[in-house]
């Protein structure tokens, strides 16, 4: 008999093939989580002129979406450690989806905020659970990066926010960029077949012929035996969200909340109004779009380039240095430079914030054990979403206020000072640090499993 340790095949597995699908699979879903949560900034000006309603009122639905993000990110959190990822992923695309398509054929704000709301309960709890299974998947060497990568996504949606919403919303109307971003419906048989659950969730509920399937996958020099035993050596008592305070790590705990509310506050405060804050200060829509569109290329490379750095030196030293230099960035564009400059800065904004974020949530995923992932990364983003509903209304009442260019954008640049100092109080020390020593595999991974007499 062998006892197998899926946490040493996982870390000192070689990306392949079946990495990759899971990594596809998870960005193909946040580009579309990402895409309908910025499309509402795109189309906020148009809405605006349709209707009449106040930039307030406006900043207000957008906060309402996120408050359903909050709701759905709590919930599917706790519930995914409890029934799989797969199952509660598929549920929050169908209802995202749905609802989103609806959204298109909203004849008034009343009806758009339900749709959008409801919307926003799917739209929460999809992130934390991608984030999840692409750390759970990831090879130790590379599990920052990949994570980053997969995130990145998420700005790839904003991108295509911005260059469909310059020629789609004046030639078809606004409708079309929600109709645009229930695509993931048609995903969902192929989401059916193809996402693979967790490993770790396979063994917990005794499933080993599927997950020594996935060993396979992960491993193809695996033969498998009829008595091989497959261990993930998690707890699975006590109470999931009290687990998140056990071990001295309550005061990183909170620490990550502070800096999620706050990136998420940057992160959806400027996603939705950068486009109007930069029509207020002159620009035309179309120019007001491309800096929505520098802010998102700037997060890829930030995302990508922190998260082969944080593999390096460090997640804590990363996001300190990323979310101190947002917010100088953030001062600097309140200044109006020259065009070139500022979205130079844009670009590099975007990086500092939901760079940032992104690789935050990384941080998260591998401080605490397997068992609480989930968990851990729901509760954070749903504190996180009381940031998120915080910025569309934010923006929404500096633009009444009408105050000067700089202090709408200093005012975003404070909650990035406030993160970095939050991220710099974690306690690394107190991370999960795995269960066993790392072992390796066959030929290559000798000591993948025990054998027992």
């Amino acid at each position: 008999m062998r006892n197998i340790h899926i946490a040493h095949v996982i870390e000192n597995s070689k990306f392949n093939s079946f990495h990759l699908s899971v990594l596809l699979w998870c960005i193909f879903l946040i580009l579309f989580d990402g895409f309908d949560l910025v499309v509402y900034g795109a189309v906020i000006p148009s809405l605006g002129e349709a209707w009449g309603t106040a930039p307030s009122v406006l900043g207000m639905i957008g906060s309402l979406t996120l408050v359903g993000g909050l709701i759905g990110s709590l919930f599917c959190g706790v519930l995914a450690d409890k029934v799989g990822r797969k199952a509660v992923i598929i549920t929050c695309v169908a209802l995202f989806g749905t609802f989103t398509l609806l959204t298109g054929f909203a004849k008034g704000p009343v009806d758009f905020a339900v749709y959008r709301f409801i919307a926003g309960l799917g739209l929460g709890g999809v992130p934390p659970l991608l984030v999840v299974l692409t750390s759970e998947y990831s090879p130790k060497s590379i599990k920052n990066m990949m994570v980053a990568i997969m995130f990145s996504g998420y700005s790839i949606g904003g991108i295509l926010v911005s260059l469909l919403g310059m020629n789609v919303i004046p030639a078809l109307g606004w409708n079309w960029m929600f109709f645009i971003g229930a695509i993931p419906l048609l995903a969902i048989p192929f989401l059916i077949k193809f996402l693979p659950e967790s490993l770790y969730y396979y063994v917990e509920k005794g499933e080993y012929k599927k997950a020594g399937a996935i060993v396979k996958r992960l491993n193809p020099s695996y033969e498998p035996q009829e008595n091989d035993r497959f261990i993930n050596g998690l707890s699975t008592t006590g109470v999931p969200v009290a687990k998140l305070f056990e071990k001295r790590r309550g005061r990183s705990t909170i620490m990550f909340w502070i800096a999620c509310f706050m990136g998420l506050l940057m992160v959806y405060g400027l996603g939705t109004w950068l486009p109007q804050l930069m029509v207020e200060a002159g620009y035309p829509l179309k120019s007001s779009l491309l800096f929505l569109f520098s802010l998102n290329i700037g997060a890829i490379i930030g995302s990508i380039c922190g998260g082969w750095l944080a593999d390096r030196i460090g997640s804590k030293r990363v996001l300190i240095s990323l979310f101190t230099f947002g917010a100088i960035c953030l001062i600097f564009l309140g200044l109006k430079p020259g065009t070139v400059i500022l979205y130079v800065l844009v670009a590099v904004a975007g990086a500092a914030t939901i760079g940032s974020q992104n690789l935050n949530n990384a941080f998260i995923s591998i401080f605490y054990p397997t068992d609480i992932k989930s968990t851990a990364l729901g509760w954070a983003l749903g504190i996180g979403r009381f940031g998120a509903i915080l910025g569309p209304a934010m923006g929404g009442v500096l633009i009444e206020l009408k105050l000067p260019v700089y202090m709408n954008f200093i005012s975003f640049a404070i909650p990035a000072m406030i993160a970095a100092i939050a991220i710099s109080f974690i306690q690394v020390k107190y991370k999960s640090s795995g269960n066993t020593k790392e072992y390796a595999f066959d030929s290559e991974f000798r000591h993948q499993y025990e054998k027992i007499d």
